[in-house]
């Protein structure tokens, strides 16, 4: 069975298992709880409590409200957290050199 969590335009479905899959559109509205999901099963491990914190003290993936909600454009917010990538690395012991 496939289910819907936020799916104006079958934004992000979950399978059999629930598990998050990533959405196909890049300009689709994810809620909080969306948005983390689908980071997380796109390989950026995120809890929507983060999310949260992030919108208040800043540093986190743009949002806008729909009405009290807030909703992260699917593009942005894989781009915020591709930017929090470091460079790729052979060994921890280059970072000690840097």
């Amino acid at each position: 069975m496939i289910a819907a969590i936020f799916a104006p335009t079958r934004t992000l479905v979950c399978n059999s298992n629930g598990d998050a899959m990533i959405p196909d559109n890049p300009d689709a509205r994810l809620t909080r709880n969306a948005t983390a999901a689908a980071l997380t099963a796109a390989g950026f491990p995120i809890k929507a409590a983060t999310l949260a914190t992030k919108a208040t003290r800043g540093g986190g993936p743009p949002f806008q409200r729909f009405g009290a909600r807030p909703l992260y454009k699917w593009a942005d917010a894989l781009r915020w957290a591709q930017s929090r990538l470091g460079p790729p690395i052979e060994s921890t012991s280059e970072l000690d050199a840097a």
